[in-house]
């Protein structure tokens, strides 16, 4: 196996999604490992999460620090980052960054962007009353959600579902298209056309690897 990508995660809270990419690197599954976390909350267990892991782990303060991004571009770049994900980063990233990283800058999103986009898009979409929910991999821009749609995962909502419980479904599939997403990008098969994401041939996960009954994949998960 060659150099394995070197991925920079960018974390708010309890990083889950950190860990589903952690652990998918420790499998072999993708190729590319974590090699830096940043977050902008001290307590997060993303932190313990990755030093868990012997991964570096640091907490940049925003709060009347104007330069936070800065650090942050210092610390990714000293890492050698290839790719920064945004799992559960509460932060609003300034167009300098995102323009600094565009096409090398992705998130994960619980719900089908364009709907229901911010930070409670499950409560948001279970109180719409909608059928069915999601999550969504996408290339990050200047606009919150809004970037090119890379994968996505349908979600059926249920009779007896409440806010919690549908976010924990969605949570699971998180885990399963955030790690994908980045592997797509380690073997270079994500191409950026206007708003589009065109996915080039290869493996398939849905071929090597247990999914979820229900839950629908996309084409070239």
């Amino acid at each position: 196996m060659g150099k394995k990508l070197k991925v920079g995660v960018l974390a708010s809270g309890s990083g889950t999604d950190l860990q589903s990419i952690i652990d998918a690197s420790e499998k072999n599954m993708i190729d590319a490992e974590v090699a830096v976390v940043v977050s902008d909350n001290k307590d997060a267990f993303a932190l313990k999460r990755a030093e868990k892991h012997g991964i570096p782990a640091f907490f940049i303060s925003s709060k009347k620090n104007s330069d936070y991004e800065k650090e942050m571009n210092k610390i990714l770049e000293n890492h050698n980052v290839g790719l920064v994900v945004g799992a559960g980063y509460m932060m609003i990233l300034s167009s300098s960054f995102v323009k600094k990283w565009y096409g090398k800058l992705i998130n994960i999103h619980p719900a089908l962007l364009p709907s229901f986009k911010g930070t409670n898009a499950q409560g948001d979409a279970f109180e719409y009353g909608v059928k069915i929910s999601g999550c969504t991999t996408h290339f990050m821009d200047e606009h919150m959600d809004h970037g090119p749609i890379i994968l996505q995962a349908a979600v059926m909502v249920l009779q007896g579902d409440n806010r919690d419980k549908l976010a924990a479904r969605i949570l699971e599939v998180e885990h399963q298209i955030l790690p994908r997403t980045v592997h797509l990008f380690a073997q270079g098969r994500l191409k950026i056309d206007g708003r589009k994401v065109k996915i080039l041939p290869g493996d398939s996960w849905k071929e090597k690897y247990e999914t979820i009954p229900d839950v629908l994949y996309p084409e070239m998960y």
